[in-house]
Order: structure tokens, then sequence, then C-alpha cells
């Protein structure tokens, strides 16, 4: 008969050894792996970072640029309100200024031919005075405007009126009075007319 080992073989130490290599293989890879990871999220993390700090850094550089605004000087406001003042005397006195020549020329381009003055009576409009803390302002005063003429017939007076009320410089033109009289044997009226005047502003 055949002899028949029953004892069990033995196995090879290198097999055994192979296995926990193995394993050790793959942790470190693993290990490897992560720390790659790891590496490439901190260089994305800092390159965002100084990103973020370049901008705060010229951020920071363009307020510096702004130049401080300069404290007001009161002495500046103090010459527009002067200024202010001066332009508004200037501006109501310029308003109650009247043109005297061309108000007469006015007038005695609308006279009619058979009418004559005698006496011709004028004031020119007084500006309002300004309020103050003592006074409140005045109103202002109308200018004044007299005729007293001559002429042959009450219908002259009446064509003389008409056309006085379309003069631009008077306004409420009226007559005072119209009488009828003789002189020197023919039939004379004398009349008194009155109107106001208006300032440079309105007859602009």
């Amino acid at each position: 008969m055949r002899a028949v080992n029953l004892l069990p073989a033995k196995k090879d130490p290198r097999e055994r050894q192979r296995k926990p290599n193995v394993v050790a293989l793959g942790g470190v890879v693993a290990a490897v792996a992560v720390t790659a990871v790891m590496a490439m999220w901190f260089l994305n993390v800092s390159g965002a970072v100084t990103d973020r700090q370049s901008e705060v850094d010229t951020l920071h550089a363009e307020l510096g640029a702004i130049p401080v605004p300069k404290p007001r000087d009161s002495s500046g406001d103090a010459l527009a309100q002067e200024k202010a003042g001066r332009l508004t005397a200037l501006s109501v006195a310029l308003g109650g200024r009247i043109a005297w020549d061309r108000v007469l020329r006015e007038v005695s381009l609308v006279t009619p031919d058979d009418v004559w003055f005698t006496t011709l009576q004028a004031s020119a409009p007084s500006a309002p005075a300004a309020a103050s803390a003592a006074a409140p302002a005045t109103a202002a005063t109308a200018g004044a405007f007299t005729i007293a003429g001559r002429t042959y017939s009450h219908d002259a007076v009446a064509r003389l009126l008409s056309r006085l009320s379309i003069v631009p410089h008077l306004e409420n033109v009226k007559l005072e009075k119209s009488v009828l009289g003789k002189s020197e044997g023919r039939a004379i009226v004398e009349f008194t007319i009155s109107a106001s005047i208006r300032t440079a502003g309105a007859t602009s």
C-alpha cells in the first residue's frame, strides 16, 4: 500500500505576509488621496481669501483718496445774503422807475388836434417799504396823472378820454369834470381828466 500523510500541509510564510502588505498599501493610498484633497481645498480657500483681501485693500485706498470736505465758511453765507438784499433793492428801484419821456410821448400821440392842455401834473408811484421787526411792510402808492385842458365840444373830450385809456402807462382813466363855457364869443369846454401811473414792471 501507498503511504498517506495525514498531517496538515504547512503554508508558505510569504503568502501570510502578502495580505497585511495589501492592507497597509490601501491605507497609505487613502491617506495620500485625503491629503491631496485637503491641499486642493486649502489652496482654493487661500486664493479666495487673497482676492477678498485685495479688494478690501483697493476699497480702502479709494476711500483714502476721497478729499475731505472743507468746513463751510460762514462769511460766504453773509456775503450771499448781502448780495441778495442788494439785488432785491435794485429790483424794487427799477420796478418803480417811470420813463416820463415815453409817457408824455404816448399822451401826445393820442391827443386830438382840437384839444390843448392848460396844466399837467404827474407823480411816480412809491415803492413798497420792506417789512421789519418793528413795523410791517407798507403797500405801494399808485402814481397820479392829472390833465386840465380845453376843447370846443364834449365830443372832443370823450374822444380824448377813450384814447388815453389805451395808453400803456395809464390806468383808471376817468373824467373829473367837463364844463361848457364861452371864450371870445366861442363855445369852449374846460375839462379835467385823472388817471393812475402803472409801474415799469406792469407795462412790460
